[in-house]
């Protein structure tokens, strides 16, 4: 060309496609895509194996009927209901507290002091025991069918009462009052319903053959007087042998209530003015007084007295087993 420059030659495209609306424009271009490499998850969230498809589908929703409207006075009733329980626990509560409080009453009375291991401690007698003695108040300690037996010695006198086999054909008495050294059993019934005159207590005593309540031993110091335990008339005074020796004398009295009886009181001192054929009263006619025995034998009454357990003992035999005069 005139100026110098190289003529112009017609422009061709190049070899690679340029394109001004695509080029430069990566999320454009649709000729240089790669596949991204995915990465390891560094925590593995889900542990569990994959679930497998041959589960069954999940089963379809079910209609449920719906609840009948609650009644009105369905909640005063179940408030009343609540009351009524509490009330009743209430009550059950009080019986058995009241049931808890008489069994320990009943067995603090049972093992207290009147307990048949109760054991009176030795000591001195009474000092009323020291006066001058009287006729006693009629009471009746026992009977023997229709023979009623009295106390043959002045009540605050009386150390003790008490029964045994006597083992020489006397009959078998009927104690009144209560036994104070009974089973617990015993003792529980005698408490509940009661055993006659509860101020007259006796005991049973070991030792003996024959009926265990065949002779009552009523025991009192030395020298105390002893009166008629039945009104009737003196059948004989005959010595008391004891331990192969006289000891005192005994007195058989014929009862006027029963004369196919014969009453015997042994282990005393005859009073000198009675003789054979006496009309005495019970509890009115001094017919003697103790004696004093602790020195030749161990006296079982001892052991609820507060003294050697000296006393008088009553016996009932029939009159055909006795020689009378």
């Amino acid at each position: 060309m005139s100026d110098g420059t190289a003529p112009l030659s017609g422009v061709s495209a190049p070899d690679w496609d340029w394109s001004f609306t695509e080029d430069g424009n990566l999320a454009l271009d649709r000729h240089d895509l790669w596949d991204e490499i995915p990465a390891a998850p560094t925590l593995r969230l889900l542990q569990s194996p994959a679930v497998s498809a041959s589960l069954q589908p999940p089963s379809a929703f079910v209609t449920v009927r719906a609840m009948s409207p609650r009644a009105p006075g369905h909640s005063r009733r179940a408030r009343r209901a609540q009351r009524r329980a509490a009330h009743r626990l209430r009550r059950f509560a009080g019986l058995t507290v009241v049931v808890a409080v008489g069994v320990v009453t009943l067995l603090v009375t049972a093992f207290g002091p009147n307990s048949a291991t109760t054991v009176a401690s030795r000591g001195p007698a009474p000092a009323d025991r020291l006066l001058p003695t009287g006729p006693p108040d009629p009471l009746v300690v026992a009977t023997q069918g229709a023979l009623r037996l009295q106390l043959p010695i002045e009540q605050n006198r009386v150390t003790a009462i008490g029964y045994h086999a006597a083992g020489d054909g006397a009959l078998a008495l009927r104690p009144l009052g209560r036994r104070g050294n009974q089973g617990l059993l015993g003792r529980m019934i005698d408490r509940v319903f009661g055993a006659g005159d509860s101020s007259l207590t006796w005991y049973q005593l070991r030792g003996g053959s024959g009926p265990a309540t065949s002779a009552l031993a009523v025991g009192a110091a030395p020298t105390t007087d002893v009166y008629a335990p039945v009104d009737g008339t003196i059948a004989g005074i005959t010595p008391y042998v004891l331990n192969g020796a006289e000891r005192g004398m005994r007195i058989d009295i014929r009862p006027l209530t029963a004369p196919a009886l014969v009453v015997s009181v042994t282990r005393l001192q005859p009073d000198p003015s009675l003789t054979v054929g006496s009309a005495v009263a019970a509890g009115r006619n001094r017919i003697g007084e103790v004696l004093d025995l602790s020195r030749v034998e161990r006296q079982a009454l001892a052991r609820y007295t507060r003294d050697a357990g000296n006393h008088v003992t009553v016996q009932v035999f029939p009159a055909a087993a006795l020689s009378l005069p």
